[in-house]
């Protein structure tokens, strides 16, 4: 079991980043929200999952060991594998999920890329006592609302876009931070801005 990767980033990718660790790159797949807080060059420490297949062998990374667990328990779930427990986490934060299940909030879940009302419904009733209670405070407000506009052109830097790519897909996601109100959620915003460099490029 490989419980964190600790090291310089050598790569970032749309999902996945290379960590260097005693010169072996170790490729780690990662949701928006964790890719945004890394840098190339800058060192790293991601608490990780080891997924084991037949045909593969893949390491999924977080930021934290609450959201590693979390990712973990979600598996516990029918139907659940480790892609769309990573696009869980991708939409929501550790405990969004468990303030979701807590209080049986169907359209939290629906709001993941896969999950439609039924399985919404069956991953309420199975993640039930699995979860627990949120442990944080409830979710503080996001800084001013230019920070997310610094937060996303720095993540879109460091994944490797030119600056004027970057600002030109701020720019593009703007209206969907604005319709979030005062408090964005740069993980959110990061997946639409590589969705729209995806179809410019």
């Amino acid at each position: 079991m490989i419980a964190f990767v600790s090291g310089p980033v050598a790569a970032l990718a749309p999902d996945s980043a290379v960590v260097e660790v005693g010169g072996i790159g170790i490729a780690v797949q990662c949701t928006p929200n964790t890719l945004s807080g890394l840098r190339l060059g800058q060192q790293t420490k991601l608490a990780t999952s080891l997924v084991v297949r037949e045909d593969s062998l893949t390491l999924y990374g977080f930021v934290d060991d609450d959201e590693r667990q979390v990712f973990e328990l979600l598996q516990t779930a029918s139907g659940v594998g480790p892609r769309l427990a990573q696009s869980m986490l991708a939409v929501h934060s550790p405990d969004a999920l468990r303030r979701a299940v807590a209080t049986g909030d169907e359209k939290a879940l629906i709001a993941v890329p896969g999950i439609g009302k039924k399985g919404a419904q069956k991953l309420l009733l199975e993640l039930k006592d699995r979860l627990g209670e949120p442990v944080g405070a409830p979710a503080a407000a996001a800084p001013a609302a230019s920070g997310w506009r610094d937060q996303l052109h720095a993540a879109l830097v460091g994944l490797g876009y030119a600056t004027r790519e970057a600002e030109e897909a701020v720019a593009a996601v703007a209206p969907q931070a604005e319709a979030a109100g005062g408090t964005p959620q740069v993980g959110a915003l990061l997946k639409a801005a590589l969705q729209t460099l995806n179809r410019a490029r």
